[in-house]
């Protein structure tokens, strides 16, 4: 049988569901020869759910066409769809938060909400980050096995994005349940249709409405009130793009940082001298590990931008419509641009990886708070639990879009 990296360039298909049920060295090596040989492809869509394919995409591999894409948005526009599907218009009516705008809209719901996450904002609630990050070690300190995703990844950044738009204790495990199921579609375990996806949609969409409805009328000190009666030049957010934002910002508050600190606790359990070196100096190492582990990592794996005019990229022509997807897994094992990219170095210099995006306006607004929740969180675990290790495989999530780890056993010697 022909291994997938054994296809020449042309024959390689990345919308084949068996490349991404296929071990990450499989496809980083599909990746590294189509930046050797085909840096910008063209590609099929895949049929999904009874729905017809879309008219198909260019795949751009290499970090510097990544990097010039999402610098130049006039020409590559976000505003037609930021996944490589064109979604049905009533789901893209819950998704077309402020990741699927284009200014001016775009501008001015980006300085409504990023006043919430800038480096300041986010020192404010250090000691509630790492209150948080002790309780979490606290329940699992004295079993000595325990799935690190699940019991420890997954809920630092579910407590914190929570707390932060006033979602109540009681209802955390459900939008951890949602959140699971609109990132994971496509993966047997967690939805397979686009009903499914919907019906998650409607109840964090509904969530997210009945909240932002309480803060408006009674404001409290938190994210949602903040939002609901911040101003722009007299506008103020409505409350169907709050409902449209909020599912943004619990989706990719929760995932993206619960699966950076899950293959960043895998990377250091793979690679015992990085771990050495971090933990002997954690806070002069922690910044570059930080920014390694995002790298390595990739959280998001791709956006797809639109053509808004003929123009070319990376010696391909690209005609006005064209879809057009930005593979941040690609760029970030580039070797014209990264020394040694498939060596794990958490004392990485220069390391301008594209995993919170490739700058330009729809660079990630939680960047600042995810450095900060996985620095704190690997702080607390090398404190507490200095020989924990990985003992398993992880089970991955089956996705093109999210590079997940589902679940993944880990041991320590308890502790109290």
């Amino acid at each position: 049988m022909t291994s997938v990296t054994d296809l020449p360039a042309h024959d390689i298909d990345l919308s084949d569901p068996a490349l991404w049920a296929a071990p990450d060295a499989e496809r980083d090596a599909v990746f590294a020869k189509l930046r050797r040989e085909l840096p910008v492809s063209f590609h099929d869509e895949l049929a999904f759910d009874g729905n017809p394919p879309g008219p198909g995409y260019w795949a751009l591999t290499r970090f510097d066409d990544v990097w010039k894409a999402s610098r130049n948005p006039e020409v590559f526009i976000s505003g037609k769809g930021v996944n490589i599907g064109d979604l049905p218009v009533e789901i893209s009516e819950f998704f077309g938060s402020m990741i699927a705008m284009d200014a001016p809209r775009h501008s001015k719901l980006r300085w409504i909400v990023q006043k919430a996450f800038t480096p300041r904002n986010i020192a404010q609630i250090e000691s509630y980050i790492a209150t948080k990050a002790t309780e979490i070690v606290d329940a699992v300190a004295p079993k000595g096995e325990v799935d690190f995703v699940t019991e420890i990844a997954a809920q630092l950044p579910l407590q914190v994005i929570c707390e932060m738009m006033g979602i109540p204790a009681s209802q955390h495990q459900r939008v951890f349940e949602l959140t699971n199921v609109i990132l994971g579609v496509g993966d047997p375990e967690y939805a397979q249709s686009l009903e499914e996806l919907m019906a998650a949609a409607l109840e964090l969409y509904q969530l997210a409405m009945e909240l932002g409805e309480r803060r408006l009328a009674a404001p409290v000190d938190d994210l949602t009130s903040a939002l609901m009666h911040a101003e722009l030049d007299g506008e103020r957010i409505t409350t169907q793009e709050f409902g449209s934002f909020f599912i943004l910002l619990v989706v990719a508050g929760n995932e993206t940082t619960r699966n950076a600190i899950s293959h960043g606790m895998k990377a250091l359990t793979d690679h015992p001298d990085q771990r050495a070196a971090w933990a002997a100096d954690f806070w002069g190492v922690a910044p570059t590990a930080v920014e390694e582990i995002v790298r390595w990592a990739t959280p998001v794996i791709h956006f797809r931008r639109t053509a808004s005019r003929d123009t070319e990229l990376g010696g391909q022509r690209i005609a006005e419509g064209d879809k057009v997807v930005l593979w941040y897994a690609s760029a970030n094992r580039d070797e014209a641009h990264f020394d040694g990219p498939f060596r794990f170095d958490v004392r990485r210099a220069g390391n301008d990886h594209v995993g919170f995006g490739a700058g330009g306006p729809h660079f990630c607004l939680g960047a600042n708070l995810a450095r900060r929740e996985i620095t704190v969180m690997f702080d607390e675990l090398f404190r507490r639990l200095p020989d924990l290790q990985v003992t398993g495989e992880p089970a991955m999530l089956q996705s093109a879009f999210i590079h997940g780890i589902k679940r993944m056993p880990c041991a320590f010697t308890p502790a109290r």
